[in-house]
């Protein structure tokens, strides 16, 4: 059985609904699963999981959130080489280049992304919660 972490921030409950999706997905496909805020996860723990899910929101001008994700995120990126990662998250508005800079910046620290992110306008309609479910099947 594979370990499995889902680790996210979310300012308005949208990432976090996405990210309860995810835990359903890898717990359905048989994985044990911890669901972790960005405040409670760090460098150590990264090596307690076969896989990790990572979730945040476009903030700003299409950022990372720059309170704790972001700095939680800076501090694990380089123990993702060869990790089995995904990514997922909410925005407001603009094109998802948060996401694309993300992905770039994940796959430059070596991480291995399991399959296509997931972002939500907004809070995530029928579609999202789908596809946040096998995203986290992905990483199972």
């Amino acid at each position: 059985m594979k370990k499995v972490a889902v680790v996210f921030w979310s300012g308005t409950g949208n990432t976090e609904a996405m990210a309860d999706a995810v835990v359903k997905g890898a717990q359905a496909a048989g994985a044990s699963v911890d669901k972790i805020t960005a405040s409670a996860f760090g460098p150590s723990d990264v090596d307690s999981y076969d896989a990790i899910a990572f979730g945040c929101p476009a903030m700003g001008s299409e950022q990372l959130e720059d309170g704790e994700f972001e700095p939680m995120f800076d501090s694990v990126k380089g123990s993702l080489n060869g990790k089995t990662i995904a990514l997922f998250g909410s925005y407001g508005w603009g094109d998802c280049e948060w996401m694309r800079n993300w992905e770039e910046d994940c796959k430059a620290a070596g991480a291995i992304l399991a399959c296509d992110s997931v972002t939500a306008n907004d809070a995530p309609d029928d579609d999202a919660v789908e596809a946040c479910k096998a995203l986290g099947a992905a990483l199972a």
